[in-house]
């Protein structure tokens, strides 16, 4: 087996390492003057089955990119097997048409990731289930909630824990961790009642006393979470908390949280923190390496890794 590793998260790659009790195999990935990017695997790995651990976040289109060529350089240096292990899968909001002459890239970008070479790919909380249909090759999506689940049940009292859906498109997601630790569920549901009107939160279920958790697979911009806190803290709830999966905090985004009357944010390090996020002091990180470790060992052995869930 090798590990091989893209520049968009060497953290989290060499925390998989070490769990695997595995060096990286020597592979380096650069840049040209003009930007185009040159990969050479300095080891043999012939017959190899070859994992390329690659996050496809910011900057979205050069991780992309250095995915794909590393891929095609496994290709031709005859690995047996490639497997592109991405615990952030880029695109996976353009999972639909949102209107008329518009793509739905997260298609499109599976078929490249096939097409460059890759048998297999292993990610982690797509933002639609669906989307492992949009590959023409096996695909396993593992699931941060037994991650969040531990770390939830170190720090709260459950029984004033309530999960909420931020929105009601990830009512699934947030039942499963409500399942988990035994809490009841609530739900925010927006909507905007006409043009140039802000949105009004309406919350399902009682939240008066409790101490929410907000639940959802991405935080962007920050302006949802934001807004849904505060629509829980002036519906009584005792305070707000949020579990996610992927920090993209693009922008303004980690400000907004600093600023917001969240009790904290707590993400995965799918994505590799910025400055910001690492000096922000209502954002902490939890770390998937043992989960995408045991993921990757899983698959290496041929063994089930949806009991990993169980």
């Amino acid at each position: 087996m090798k590990l091989v590793a893209g520049n968009s998260n060497r953290a989290l790659a060499d925390a998989i390492a070490n769990y695997l009790d595995m060096p990286l195999t020597q592979c380096v990935v650069r840049r040209f003057a003009d930007q185009e990017v040159f990969v050479e695997i300095r080891e043999n790995v012939r017959g190899a089955d070859a994992f390329v651990i690659q996050s496809t976040s910011y900057p979205a289109n050069d991780n992309l990119m250095e995915l794909l060529i590393i891929i095609d350089a496994l290709l031709r240096a005859s690995a047996r097997r490639i497997t592109a292990v991405i615990p952030y899968f880029g695109y996976a909001r353009q999972d639909r048409k949102t209107g008329g002459r518009t793509p739905i890239s997260a298609k499109l970008v599976a078929n490249m990731i096939a097409r460059a070479g890759a048998d297999r790919v292993l990610t982690l909380d797509l933002h639609a289930g669906q989307i492992q249909g949009f590959f023409d090759i096996p695909t396993d999506n593992l699931y941060v909630a037994p991650v969040m689940t531990r770390d939830i049940k170190e720090r709260y009292q459950l029984d004033n824990t309530m999960v909420v859906s931020p929105d009601v498109g990830g009512v699934v997601r947030a039942r499963d961790l409500a399942k988990r630790i035994g809490a009841p569920l609530a739900i925010v549901d927006k909507r905007r009642e006409r043009a140039g009107e802000s949105e009004v939160m309406n919350i399902i279920g009682n939240v008066e006393g409790r101490d929410c958790l907000l639940f959802d697979d991405i935080v962007d911009s920050g302006g949802t979470l934001c807004n849904a806190a505060d629509a829980l803290l002036d519906a009584g709830a005792n305070k707000v908390s949020a579990y996610i999966t992927h920090g993209v905090l693009s922008g303004g985004a980690v400000a907004r949280i600093e600023a917001s009357r969240l009790d904290e944010l707590v993400i995965s390090d799918s994505i590799e923190a910025t400055e910001a996020v690492r000096n922000a002091k209502r954002i902490r990180s939890v770390s998937i390496a043992n989960l995408i470790g045991e993921g990757i060992s899983r698959t290496a052995l041929e063994q089930s890794v949806s009991t990993l869930f169980d």
